[in-house]
C-alpha cells in the first residue's frame, strides 16, 4: 500500500490513478492509530492533487556511514573526516519538504551543496530497548529520502566530530512521493538505488551493500526511544559530489532537478532554486561565529 498526505493536509493511500482518503488528520494520527482509520468516502485522481510531505515525523534519527563504500569514497579524495558507521544525530522536522517542492540555495550560507540518496524507515509501533529479532514489529514501511548537505559548513563541523546543521537548513530534507509499507517492499536490503542530476546518473548502488541491517539498525536507535511515525535514515551511498575529482563541477546550483530513485519506492524529484526566486529578494547576509 502506497500513503500519501495531499492538498492542505489530508492522508490517504493510492488505488490505481486515485487516491482514497482516510478519516485522520495527519499520517502520524495513522500509524499512532495503528492504521486503524476508516475511510471517508472521499476519492481524489491522483492527477488532480499536490502530494505533500508524506509524514512529519515527531523524532527523525539520521544514520550516517552505514555503506563503507560511502566512507571509501570520499577517503579516496581525502575529503576532511572519515564517514564511519556509528554516526547518529537528529535531523530538523521543520526542513521537511515533499515531493517537487523546490530545496532553496542559501547561497549566503554555502558553495557546496550536495545531495546524498539514502532509504528512510517508517517506524509504526513505538518502543525501546528492543532487539534485531524484534525490530520487524516496529517497522511500518519505507520512503526515499535526499539528505541535502552543505559541505563547507559540515567540514567545520566535523571538526568536533559532529554534524547537524549543515543538513538541517530549511528545505535541506526532501522526503516522499509516499510511505510503502513493508508488506508491499518486501525484502527493504535488494533494492537498486539511483540519483540523478538534470538527467545525468551521480549515484548508483543497492541496499544490500549497506554495512548494518535494517533490523540491526532500528534496534541500536531504540534506546533513544521510538513513537509511531518517526523516521530513521540508512545513510548514503557512493557518488556524492564532494567524492569527486573537481566537485565543484558537481555541486548543486539553482536550477537544477534531482531525481531520487529506490526501487518500489518511486522517484523523488526535487528543483533547486535561488533565494530570489523563492522569495523575490537578495539573501541576508549570512551571521558566522565559527
Amino acid at each position: 500500500m502506497k500513503l500519501v498526505t495531499f492538498d492542505a493536509g489530508r492522508v490517504g493511500r493510492i488505488d490505481g490513478d486515485q487516491i482514497v482518503e482516510f478519516a485522520c488528520s495527519t499520517m502520524r494520527e495513522y500509524f499512532e492509530r495503528d492504521g486503524s482509520v476508516a475511510e471517508t468516502g472521499a476519492v481524489f485522481p491522483l492527477s488532480g492533487v499536490k502530494l505533500r510531505a508524506p509524514i512529519v515525523p515527531k523524532k527523525f534519527f539520521h544514520t550516517a556511514g552505514n555503506f563503507r563504500e560511502h566512507h571509501e569514497d570520499l577517503a579516496r579524495v581525502n575529503w576532511s573526516h572519515p564517514v564511519n558507521k556509528g554516526i547518529v544525530f537528529f535531523q530538523n522536522v521543520d526542513a521537511i519538504i515533499g515531493p517537487d517542492q523546490p530545496i532553496i540555495y542559501p547561497s549566503q550560507l554555502t558553495k557546496e551543496l550536495d545531495y546524498e540518496l539514502e532509504m528512510a524507515i517508517v517506524i509504526g509501533k513505538s518502543g525501546k530497548f528492543f532487539s534485531a529479532d524484534e525490530a520487524l514489529d516496529h517497522i511500518a514501511g519505507y520512503m526515499i529520502f535526499n539528505d541535502v548537505t552543505a559541505r563547507d559548513i559540515q567540514r567545520k563541523e566535523m571538526e568536533s566530530g559532529v554534524f547537524s546543521f549543515s543538513k538541517a537548513i530549511d528545505t535541506f530534507c526532501p522526503i516522499g512521493p509516499w510511505i510503502v509499507t513493508a508488506d508491499e517492499v518486501g525484502d527493504p536490503h535488494d533494492l537498486e538505488m539511483e540519483l540523478r542530476v538534470n538527467g545525468d546518473v551521480r549515484q548508483k548502488s543497492n541496499t544490500s551493500r549497506m554495512s548494518v541491517s535494517i533490523p540491526q539498525l532500528v534496534a541500536y536507535h531504540s534506546p533513544q526511544t521510538f513513537s509511531a511515525g518517526d523516521l530513521l535514515t540508512t545513510g548514503t551511498i557512493a557518488g556524492v559530489a564532494a567524492s569527486m575529482p573537481n566537485p565543484f563541477d558537481y555541486y548543486l546550483r539553482p536550477g537544477d532537478v534531482i531525481e531520487a530513485e529506490i526501487e518500489k519506492l518511486g522517484i523523488l524529484r526535487s528543483p533547486v532554486i535561488s533565494w530570489f526566486d523563492a522569495y523575490g529578494k537578495e539573501p541576508p547576509p549570512a551571521n558566522s561565529w565559527m
